[in-house]
């Protein structure tokens, strides 16, 4: 299956950091046509079924009907072709239609993206995976473990038995938190002392440096900062700005056209409208809060972990270029060894023997460089060994499985979907159709 959200929120890096800063890529204004990403193939000659594949539609349709979305886009590429692409709905309940160049905030669907600006660095000899992180941001040389709470309500600490490493901030198992859903005290305090609303990268790592870790380091998997703490180490050791370095090594290469920290306003026509689900009157309202990023003009700190926009379309040609080792259209981002090593499964014994979800070998399920991974698809399925994958607040989500050499892209713009169970699971019902309708796996 594909990796649930944990919730709606917690699946979200938010860095709600307002004004603007020069240097933050925006998506350029070239326009490619959507549908020519990829050549079209039916159904049948790559071993899918078009009936089954038809059900799929009818799903996703369906909730549109039924007023669980405004509006949904859905790519299937298998071979390096497309299968099935399709739009449901508007942009908006009151919207236009939805069309294929849909822009969405993709939120935490933009961690594997820095993943990749950090390998291509560790190609480049700039950092190794067992460094101490300390190394690259000294301010976590003393780090210390939550351990209690004193009558004081102040923390009771040890210190961590050592600095996480790189490897463990790429795959949530150094011990930081996030703030996002505050039900204990680290994350309450990520809230209370305002790391998510810092202003600086220097504010933002003396405020994560000053609380405590919720474990050792390499003891547990905790959804984390990690990757926004990423980003920074992106621009320290390539001098640029996490967007210019992305634009400059992914985007334009890519030709990812779409995808950036902001949206210029001549693009702005074409952005779905946000929707969160309102537990207190049972229905989609109009999204508002912290969890609404103001992309109308750059960000002062790009987050790392939740901060692009991006459509269905180029971020098809972003997963082609991992399915396919590193490469697309003659343009190389990574080696096929590098990819291979990203979706590795990277936790610790420790992790994968305890019996805490999501991640562990009873659920067959790894975490490797900024991905989740598939490890046993009898338990994780139905994708292949290897599937690795995530997914962002707003809804979107992707997987890609090289066993069968395909991926699968969804994008939807609601947060908090998960408080409505026609749509909470639409990434696993979404992986059900397609395997569902993958009768001929040979082809």
């Amino acid at each position: 299956m594909v990796i649930r959200r944990l919730t709606a929120a917690a699946l979200a890096t938010v860095l709600a950091f307002g004004g603007a800063a020069p240097g933050w890529a925006a998506p350029v204004s070239t326009h490619v046509e959507a549908s020519s990403a990829f050549p079209a193939s039916k159904p049948e000659s790559v071993g899918f079924s078009a009936d089954g594949l038809k059900a799929l539609d009818a799903h996703m349709q369906g909730l549109v009907d039924a007023g669980h979305l405004p509006g949904v886009t859905t790519m299937l590429v298998r071979h390096g072709k497309v299968v099935n692409f399709e739009v449901h709905g508007k942009k908006g309940f009151d919207g236009p239609p939805m069309t294929k160049d849909t822009v969405f905030r993709i939120y935490s669907q933009s961690k594997p993206v820095t993943g990749v600006a950090m390998m291509i660095l560790f190609e480049e000899g700039k950092w190794k995976l067992d460094d101490p992180v300390s190394k690259y941001i000294p301010e976590f040389a003393s780090l210390r473990v939550f351990k209690g709470v004193n009558s004081d309500g102040s923390f009771d600490t040890v210190p961590a038995d050592r600095p996480p490493t790189m490897r463990e901030i790429m795959s949530h198992s150094g011990g930081f938190a996030y703030g996002l859903v505050p039900d204990n005290p680290i994350d309450k305090a990520y809230v209370d002392t305002g790391v998510l609303g810092s202003k600086s990268s220097d504010e933002f790592i003396k405020r994560v440096a000053a609380l405590p870790l919720v474990a050792q380091p390499g003891t547990r998997w905790k959804y984390s900062v990690s990757v926004d703490i990423q980003g920074l180490i992106v621009e320290k050791l390539s001098g640029m700005s996490l967007g210019d370095f992305m634009q400059k090594r992914i985007f334009t290469p890519l030709k990812m056209v779409d995808t950036g920290f902001w949206l210029p306003a001549e693009k702005t026509s074409r952005l779905a409208s946000l929707y969160a689900w309102g537990p207190k009157v049972h229905k989609l309202v109009p999204a508002d809060g912290f969890m609404v990023l103001d992309i109308s003009k750059p960000p002062v700190m790009a987050s790392g972990g939740g901060g692009l926009v991006s459509t269905n379309a180029d971020y098809a040609r972003f997963a082609q270029m991992l399915l396919n080792g590193g490469e697309l259209d003659g343009a190389r981002i990574l080696k096929p060894e590098t990819v291979k090593l990203m979706r590795t499964n990277m936790l610790s014994d420790t992790i994968m023997n305890s019996d805490v979800p999501p991640f562990n070998t009873a659920k067959g399920r790894g975490f490797g460089l900024d991905f989740a991974v598939v490890l046993d698809s009898a338990k994780a399925g139905p994708q292949g060994n290897g599937t690795y994958s995530w997914g962002g607040a707003a809804g979107t989500w992707f997987w890609i499985d090289p066993t069968n050499d395909l991926f699968f892209l969804g994008m939807i713009h609601i947060l908090n979907k998960d408080g409505d169970p026609a749509i909470a699971h639409i990434d696993q019902d979404s992986a059900k159709f397609v395997y569902d309708a993958l009768k001929d796996p040979s082809k």
